[in-house]
């Protein structure tokens, strides 16, 4: 499963954190220039290019609905 998103701000990036913090699959967040990171890791946020949408990715739909929804919100 893939979802869109933008991210605003660093409060965003906090939101995917503590939203993926709860869920047990993997969930990645990839950038437009292809960098990958998980959407657990605060740090591998950070360097992920926010300037485009980038795509939530999980093989769970209900766990990436809950992260998605985080944001939404």
């Amino acid at each position: 499963m893939v979802k869109q998103l933008t991210v605003q701000n660093f409060g965003d990036v906090r939101r995917i954190v503590d939203a993926a913090a709860g869920c047990i699959d993997d969930i990645g967040v990839h950038d437009e220039r292809g960098a990958i990171a998980d959407a657990k890791s605060i740090l591998g946020l950070m360097r992920l290019d926010y300037t485009h949408p980038v795509k939530l990715v999980s093989e769970n739909e209900r766990e990436l609905q809950a992260v998605w929804r985080a944001l939404a919100n």
